[in-house]
């Protein structure tokens, strides 16, 4: 393995931009590809963005969680085919164009000619689709924009055609009418995005009309409130909710009798009041006020569900529930539309109608309201499917079925309206609102709500089955599928799927001049065959000239394609069939592989892609579209508002990638609330965050199996190589143990909660396992791992660091993609050979090895333990430099207690710093017990019962609490409780005898853990040995020494501290020699030629003073045995040495490990060749003369 650099030194992202350029040198992901071929078909659907406009955070977060998973599901074994689409078609482009162009009104486009203007958004459509290559690529998401689909491709649109002849096949196709924004000035209707885009405060009419009932014994008329009398003439109906109660009133001055919602009483007017009419805000609808919104307010405002009737006007005669209304007949305003008498002007009901406004009671005109037009269809006032009267024509004026207003641009006539509506004694009260009112963007005209034909796909014909095919799916978070997307399917209307435009897919629609003949093309063979016209494209200017003959006869003339083109979301849902041009290809892949596996997007699509998809499926095949799916949420900026170019209140995602890699980006969002359906504020720092918590931690596990492998050669050791997994597996070592079953552990973790699809949990799982890792394992293993234990434990220890680091770098891949290729790619080059060449294409790690359970939980304990036992030295004020005597574990689970004594015993002594640690399985001899109910686990589930079982758990006895806790279960009040459901505390008992300052104990409700605080003079000299270790450490940090490096150490005590410091150091041999790897050296020991790295004296320690230097390895000559040698020629054994000393000292001791000790000098003038032997002439260290001398 190479050696690599510091944590701090690391550059994620630049390490990054290195695994790209090899990926591409490789062509990893095609490479992958066709590795995979022949494998089972995982199936994933990638919803196509518009790449008009640059790819933003939400983008970046679905297309990770697509990527997470395609990966995952790649390395389990699957061929994932992974191609990039895009939506080419609708408004996005055409409203690009038309700023572009200056493009004012639908004759423009018409003068400019179609052609024109289509190839015009056809030369957009790709704009950015570099920028989203760039952008998708560096996030490490692999998918294959080469082999991309595009809604414009003439495969993709004839596969849309195909689905549009299959639902008219199956009769699911009508002409209808939908009522939609209308822009008078361009003479078109326009998309809901296009309405929102010119909003202006306007002042517009308020006012109360009376309908009279007919046959109602006391007069009483209806009272409805609007802020569009121009709709008036077209009433059909009156709308109140059958669930509120109405009440009849009459006017004690003129004897009118009114009735409208109790709750809007307030509306009425008053004696010499008047009508006073707050704003309010626009809706879709014809008539927003009377609905939920801009509502006038009278002097005595009704309070929701109260009655406020002002006593000196009015007269109560009665009150009674809205359904009471229903059916009943009134006397409309106009006649315009009295041939619709029989089915027309009565009372409906509908749950639209709301009491917070208006005054309960909705006037409706179906041709300007979309609820209006809903629940007259309802009613079967007007035929869904049928004929539309529509008595406002293209320019916004009344036509000559409004006789008395004819050619009136409607918003003009309203004053007349009112003026008539007075003449009739119809009009109760009026007055003016100020509200925020839509204008056309192009003409900068208000807009009408107005019904215009329209295709309909009829959903409520199979609403059922959309129903139960929605139940055959499984999403994460699971409340979407639930509650959202099935309350919009159990809503769901029939779907408007055609649009007056001009860039789309056209209705493939003949119809001849009478409308009595009607041919639908499902290919562009059937065009051709009808028509004998070639067809290579069929956007609207290459097919719109073409006709069909008549099939009656050429005295029937021609059939010609109607003008309009289909929604772009009709084109997105049909995405499953028409990106493999299916039927017209790939014929056996589709039908061998339908429902595909898996789709995500943001939650908005619950009202687009997720509900487009499942309509069409449904309808086509009966069955879902997809079988998976993960729902995210919004990213919004770190103020929790939407982001914005405009308010640049986020970073740009590029920037956080460039600053902190594109690893730290896609585990910031995946480890947040976003992944299920939820908010989240984008935080930089949280990226950040990430790299500290889970990367630099990480890393540096990684960095010390590298560090202490590397170091074994040069020790002149063999080269490392990973001991076989199976053999790692017989360890004695119970870290060893531990680490390897935790592995497993995560393994299976991942692949349940992949399998899952729950992403959102990894995350946190894995932070937990790098921290235990790091800080136990790594930690806990220093000595073996840096061979202080001997050779073959050492590389026992790393085997398993090695193939721990390897195992989480697989499982982790889908994830992290760069950090584990880079790990892997190091780590396999100690492998003698069968190593893949990219650890993604490598099988995700199997679940099979073997699992301790018992010593999993029982290391949990530990650190648990050693948690608690902190937390007591801290309020004590006793740093772990300071020994203490004794702890004792109180628990009653006697497996755990002999682990924590006897395997884990000696980390646990080691890492608190006490000198024994004691078992005890009685609960009662150092703590009381108290119970108290878990009020969040049982308050939803008892009730009102609550109170008394909670009564019964507080007062639980000792030994009730006990029993409870091994039967895992209790019975109050005819209601059992679980160990979940109740929390038992443990509270700290002092011995008999024993001072409070003297013991302390900390619990966590599972373990309770006693410290003995009292001094010991026999720890004196541990302590003081701890805290020369300590010094040696910060001075070889403060001298830039690696773990690694391997120095001398010598201490000088001070002259008044030199016996008490000689005694720690002859003491404490065994621990400081352990800790610091090398024998602590008295400094008079230190050679002449020895070179001083680093020197620091130190006072105040434990009250003493000392100086530490630390020397590189310095050659100690055994001189009486070297004179020997050189028959006491003392030139001679001055030339030995300068020479020994001139050699590299790693090559020199080298050469004496693989001489057996023994190596031979022959270059010495005069001298005849010598032969050097380890131990009898020289050593290689000070510690090892040292050593020697002391044995």
């Amino acid at each position: 393995m190479e050696d690599v650099c510091e944590g701090k030194d690391f550059n994620f992202a630049k390490q990054e931009e290195k695994i790209l350029e090899m990926w591409q040198a490789m062509d990893a992901f095609h490479t992958q590809l066709k590795k995979t071929e022949g494998r089972p078909e995982y199936v994933f659907y990638d919803g196509p963005p518009f790449a008009t406009g640059l790819p933003h955070y939400g983008h970046i977060l679905a297309g990770t969680i697509k990527d997470i998973v395609t990966r995952y599901q790649t390395a389990t074994g699957h061929h994932v085919t992974r191609r990039f689409g895009w939506d080419c078609h609708g408004l996005p482009v055409e409203y690009e164009i038309d700023t572009k162009l200056g493009i004012k009104s639908r004759d423009d486009v018409l003068s400019m000619g179609i052609d024109n203007y289509n190839e015009e958004c056809r030369s957009i459509v790709m704009r950015y689709s570099k920028e989203w290559e760039k952008v998708v690529t560096r996030v490490g998401r692999w998918i294959d924009f080469q082999n991309d689909y595009k809604t414009l491709d003439p495969q993709y649109m004839e596969s849309v055609w195909w689905v549009f002849e299959q639902l008219w096949e199956k009769d699911l196709v009508y002409l209808g009418f939908k009522v939609m924004p209308y822009s008078t000035g361009c003479k078109t209707p326009l998309s809901n995005f296009e309405a929102g885009l010119n909003y202006k405060d306007v002042s517009d009419p308020a006012i109360i009309v009376s309908f009279p009932l007919k046959d109602d014994m006391d007069g009483g008329a209806l009272l409805a409130w609007t802020t569009t009398p121009w709709t008036l003439p077209s009433n059909l109906a009156l709308c109140v909710n059958a669930n509120f109660d109405y009440a009849k009133v009459r006017n004690k001055t003129t004897g009118a009798v009114y009735i409208l919602a109790v709750s809007r009483l307030s509306q009425l007017p008053a004696k010499k009041v008047k009508a006073d009419v707050s704003n309010g805000p626009h809706s879709k609808s014809k008539d927003s006020g009377s609905k939920a919104e801009g509502k006038p307010k009278g002097p005595q405002e009704a309070k929701r569900g109260g009655l406020a009737l002002d006593a000196n006007s009015y007269e109560l005669l009665e009150t009674f529930k809205g359904s009471v209304l229903v059916g009943k007949k009134y006397q409309p305003v106009f006649d315009f539309f009295s041939e619709l008498s029989d089915v027309a002007f009565r009372v409906v009901a509908d749950n639209y109608v709301t009491d917070d406004s208006g005054t309960g009671v909705v006037h409706c005109a179906p041709s300007f309201g979309e609820d209006d037009y809903r629940v007259c269809s309802d009613a079967s006032i007007i035929k869904k499917g049928g004929e539309l009267i529509v008595p406002v024509d293209a320019d916004g004026c009344f036509t000559e079925k409004i006789v008395d207003f004819k050619g009136r641009y409607v918003k003009d006539a309203d004053k007349d309206i009112i003026s008539a509506l007075k003449a009739k004694g119809r009009l109760v009260s009026s007055g003016n609102i100020m509200h925020s009112y839509p204008f056309c963007w192009r003409s900068d005209t208000p807009l009408l709500y107005r019904a215009v034909p329209s295709w309909f796909v009829a959903v409520e014909k199979i609403k059922d089955q959309l129903l139960e095919n929605n139940r055959q799916t499984y999403w994460v978070p699971d409340y979407v599928k639930e509650k959202r997307f099935h309350n919009w399917l159990e809503n769901a209307r029939d779907w408007a799927v055609s649009r007056s435009r001009f860039w789309g897919t056209p209705l493939p629609i003949w119809i001849s001049d009478d409308g009595q003949e009607k041919i639908i093309i499902g290919s562009i063979e059937k065009l051709e065959k009808l028509s004998g016209v070639k067809v290579t494209d069929i956007h609207r200017h290459k097919i719109d000239h073409i006709t069909i003959p008549s099939g009656r006869g050429p005295n029937f003339g021609v059939l010609r394609r109607v003008d309009d083109v289909f929604d772009c979301w009709f084109e997105s849902g049909s995405m499953p069939y028409a990106y493999i041009h299916y039927p017209f290809e790939n014929k056996e892949f589709f039908e061998g592989n339908f429902p595909g596996h898996f789709i995500a997007e943001g939650l908005d699509q619950t009202r687009g892609w997720f509900y487009t998809l499942m309509v069409l499926s449904t309808a086509l095949f009966g069955k879902p579209a997809f079988k998976n799916l993960i729902c995210n949420g919004l990213v919004l900026a770190e103020d929790g508002k939407k982001m914005s170019k405009r308010l640049k209140n986020y970073p740009p995602p590029m920037e956080v990638v460039d600053d902190y890699g594109a690893d730290a980006l896609r585990l910031y969002l995946i480890n947040s609330p976003v992944v299920r359906a939820e908010p989240m504020r984008f935080k930089k720092d949280g990226v950040y965050g990430v790299v500290k918590d889970v990367f630099l931690p990480w890393y540096n596990a990684y960095r010390f199996l590298v560090q202490n492998a590397r170091r074994l050669e040069v020790e002149g050791l063999n080269v490392f190589r990973p001991v076989e997994h199976s053999k790692l597996q017989t360890s004695l070592n119970v870290l060893d143990q531990w680490i390897n079953s935790a592995s497993e552990s995560l393994v299976q973790f991942v692949r349940q909660e992949m399998d899952h699809y729950r992403l959102y949990t990894v995350v946190p799982y894995l932070l937990k396992f790098i921290d235990n890792l790091t800080n136990i394992y790594v930690r806990f293993n220093r000595k073996r791992l840096k061979g202080r234990t001997g050779e073959e434990d050492c590389r026992m220890a790393l085997s398993t660091l090695y193939h721990v680091l390897l195992t989480t770098c697989k499982a982790m891949s889908p994830f992290t993609p760069f950090f584990t290729e880079a790990m892997y790619q190091n780590l396999v080059k100690v492998l003698d050979s069968g190593a893949e060449e990219s650890i993604h294409y490598c099988s995700f790690p199997e679940v099979g090895g073997k699992r301790e359970e018992r010593i999993e939980q029982s290391v949990t304990r530990m650190t648990t333990v050693i948690d608690l036992a902190r937390n007591i030295r801290e309020r004590h004020n006793k740093p772990l430099k300071t020994p203490l005597r004794e702890m004792v574990v109180v628990h009653p689970d006697e497996e755990f207690l002999e682990d924590i004594t006897g395997k884990l015993g000696e980390y646990v002594r080691e890492e608190l710093n006490v000198r024994s640690v004691k078992p005890c399985n009685d609960p009662l001899k150092y703590a009381t017990l108290r119970a108290e109910p878990d009020f969040s686990a049982l308050g939803k589930r008892l009730g009102k019962a609550m109170g008394v079982v909670a009564k019964e758990v507080k007062s639980m006895g000792q030994a009730s609490i006990l029993a409870f806790e091994k039967s895992g279960e209790v019975t109050f009040s005819g209601h059992t409780l679980q160990l979940s459901e109740i929390k038992v505390f443990r509270q700290f008992k002092l011995p008999n005898g024993v001072e409070k300052e003297d013991m302390d104990a900390a619990g966590d409700g599972d373990v309770l853990v006693v410290l003995d605080l009292r001094p010991d003079e026999t720890l004196f000299e541990a302590g003081v040995a701890r805290e020369i270790v300590n010094r040696i450490q910060k001075l070889r940090k403060k001298a830039g020494l690696e773990p690694t490096d391997t120095v001398e150490v010598y201490i000088k005590p001070s002259e008044e501290d030199e016996t008490v410091l000689t005694q720690v150091v002859e003491s404490q041999a065994a621990y400081i020699r352990d800790a610091v790897g090398s024998p602590l050296l008295p400094s008079h020991l230190c050679p002449s030629h020895a070179v001083i790295l680093a020197s620091e004296k130190f006072t105040g320690i434990s009250g003493m003073s000392f100086t530490i230097n630390l020397a590189r390895p310095a050659l100690r000559f055994i001189n009486n045995a070297l004179g020997a040698l050189c028959s006491a020629n003392e030139k001679h054994v001055e030339d030995v040495q300068v020479y020994l000393l001139s050699r590299d000292y790693s090559n020199l001791k080298a050469e004496f490990l693989s001489a057996n000790g023994k190596v031979q000098v022959a270059c010495i003038e005069g001298q005849t060749p010598l032969d050097i032997v380890l131990g009898e002439h020289l050593h290689l260290s000070v510690g090892d003369y040292f050593l020697s001398m002391r044995t």
